[in-house]
């Protein structure tokens, strides 16, 4: 049975990732990407769908962590005759990707095991495990191939690979696992191990010490920064939500998706942290890959793309996992990806404004595309849609949507470069004052002078909390400030935020999920906006000790049993903790003014420190 969510350390080379255990055991690999199939999937199953675990024989206390500002993890292990590390990353800048696991004698003696379950295609095709050499085994089934080289003696027993072996004090003992084509043979030459650890921990060290943050809270920014790094897809630039599917909103339900996918929602949360913190060249890496990917008519603009830009993201189902703790369905591909969430027009719009005022490269054609794009939400913008949180009952009048779409529009008509002529200006101007007032007037509710999910609705939505961030309206207006209050009465678990009011029905699913982590940070920024400083900061610690022992978060909290929800790690949710630390650090005057999303005309922060 897999572990806690909350147990797990990813390690990754910036093409895919594995999930790596407190006990030793990886339970999730997909390769040779991110989106590939797993070859090993315990984590949505069993041992018996595929896993490689090394530990002690023995009962020990375990601690970890992440070395030289990196995705270098080690994982130490305490008993009573000795103490061991267990030393696990993967090379960067290698043809194929290759998993590393050093076993380290620190102390004494100690007895290991190994246990490798190989299984292709999520758990279900077992391979043809062949012996090479002495030190090289190779496990073959379609057309991928795994080869595996260790000095250690190895022993094929029902279907699995075993070991037992010791290690003393001052020993170090190998392991690396290499995907590769099966076609391509022989398979390539033995790697030298020392040599792809000095690389891959100087990469980190490198790239860790360009970060600009420092003070406080410097370090769990830093670790977001890195996990954001290791979740994009280096040879294209594109960043994955999260590196896994199907862990579960709600433990035992089917609020379980595919996250191995790029959202466009993301892109200008992500495009700020980047460039805030300094990182020019994944800013503008993030940035040229989201102008390819939208390419094309803008009726064919989709929420989120694969790695490398691809549009089929079709959803199905794996019935042969049991799924986490028993949560089904398993799911593969994302049907969202064919929903209209009219709030991506939004979000492309601020990250071509964040890419021009943060002195990003001029990609090609961009002002024709946004002109484009422009020109098809005029067309659409009243329409209703599936929302940001990709509701699968009927579209509605999402407030959120609708702002966003303001600000498509209100980002352009600012931009005196953006327009063909002043008559398009304009033309952009009047459109952001009529959905402006449309949702002033219909997206609020009266009595309580509050806004709403939907139009006609009386439920909250914390997506709510995005509209003085984006400069819809100042935080200091009364109906942003009833806002707040409301949500702090109807949509506060354990001091932390849930989206919405899934009682409501609005998403066509069964009630129930976990408080979600990135808008708890977003309620962080509003306090900042108001000038509840005392607030925001009490709300940011409470959410620091949300991370697990390494600095990773998941999506959601279940804050009464103290656990991890949804998918892991995931980068909106590291998004959302850098940009708020910086809120945070500006507003307490121990950093300079990041930028931010709200236009600097509008929707600027107080002044005023301290709680209400």
């Amino acid at each position: 049975m897999a572990g806690r969510i909350e147990e797990y350390a990813m390690i990754g080379d910036m093409r895919t990732a594995a999930l790596v255990g407190r006990d030793g055991s990886i339970d999730w690999f997909c390769a040779p990407r991110f989106d590939s199939a797993a070859c090993f999937a315990a984590l949505l199953g069993k041992r018996e769908h595929g896993r490689w675990k090394i530990s002690p024989r023995r009962a020990s206390t375990v601690s970890r962590r992440y070395q030289d500002g990196g995705l270098i993890l080690e994982t130490r292990f305490e008993h009573a005759g000795g103490v061991v590390s267990i030393v696990d990353f993967m090379p960067v800048d290698e043809a194929q990707p290759s998993i590393v696991r050093l076993v380290i004698g620190r102390e004494g003696r100690t007895a290991m095991k190994l246990d490798l379950v190989i299984r292709f295609d999520y758990g279900v095709s077992v391979p043809w495990v062949n012996r090479l050499d002495k030190e090289q085994w190779t496990a073959v089934a379609g057309p991928s191939m795994l080869v595996l080289r260790t000095p250690v003696a190895l022993c094929n027993h029902d279907l699995h690979t075993e070991a037992h072996f010791t290690v003393r004090k001052g020993q170090t003992i190998p392991f690396v696992m290499t995907y590769v084509l099966s076609h391509l043979e022989p398979p390539p030459p033995p790697p030298d191990i020392e040599a792809l650890r000095t690389r891959t921990a100087a990469f980190w060290r490198d790239w860790s010490s360009r970060c600009q943050i420092s003070g406080t809270w410097s370090g769990p920014v830093c670790r977001s920064l890195i996990t954001l790094k290791g979740l994009s897809f280096r040879p294209t630039g594109g960043i994955v939500a999260a590196p896994t599917t199907s862990l579960p909103e709600y433990i035992g339900g089917p609020r379980n998706w595919d996250y191995r996918f790029c959202w466009l929602r993301d892109a200008a949360f992500t495009l700020l942290a980047f460039l805030n913190a300094g990182y020019t060249e994944e800013a503008d890496a993030w940035q040229q890959w989201l102008l390819r990917a939208v390419a094309g008519s803008p009726q064919q603009l989709q929420i989120m793309y694969g790695v490398a830009g691809e549009r089929d993201l079709g959803e199905w189902e794996l019935d042969w996992l049991p799924g986490y703790e028993g949560s089904r369905p398993v799911r593969v591909g994302n049907a969202a990806s064919d929903q209209t969430q009219l709030d991506v027009y939004g979000e492309f719009a601020d990250v071509l404004e964040h890419a021009s005022r943060g002195g990003l490269s001029v990609a090609p054609r961009r002002k024709e595309v946004r002109i484009a794009f422009l020109e098809h939400l005029e067309k659409i913008w009243y329409l209703p849609d599936e929302g940001i949180w990709e509701v699968r009952g009927a579209p509605q009048q999402f407030v959120h949507s609708k702002v966003m779409a303001w600000v498509a529009f209100d980002r352009a008509w600012r931009d005196p470069n953006a327009a063909r002529n002043k008559r398009q200006r304009q033309r952009w101007k009047n459109i952001a004052a009529e959905i402006h007032a449309d949702v002033c007037r219909k997206g609020i509710d009266a009595r309580r002078g509050c806004f709403v999910q939907a139009y006609g609705s009386q439920c909250l939505d914390a997506a709510l909390l995005q509209l003085p961030i984006v400069g819809f309206l100042p935080a200091t207006d009364r109906r942003i400030r009833a806002t707040i209050a409301e949500i702090e009465k109807h949509l506060l678990v354990g001091g932390l935020v849930l989206r919405y009011e899934t009682s409501s029905g609005v998403d066509g699913l069964p009630e129930g999920e976990g408080v979600f982590l990135p808008c708890s940070f977003w309620l962080v920024d509003n306090y900042v906006l108001v000038g509840r400083l005392a607030d925001a900061v009490k709300l940011f610690t409470r959410l620091l000790k949300c991370r697990n022992d390494v600095g990773l978060l998941s999506e959601e909290y279940d804050p009464r049993a103290r656990r991890m929800l949804g998918n892991f790690p995931q980068a909106f949710s590291h998004v959302a903790l850098v940009n708020s630390a910086l809120s945070l650090l500006h507003a307490m005057g121990k950093s300079g003014r990041p930028q931010q999303r709200h236009h600097p005309t509008t929707g600027r922060p107080r002044k005023k420190r301290g709680s209400r």
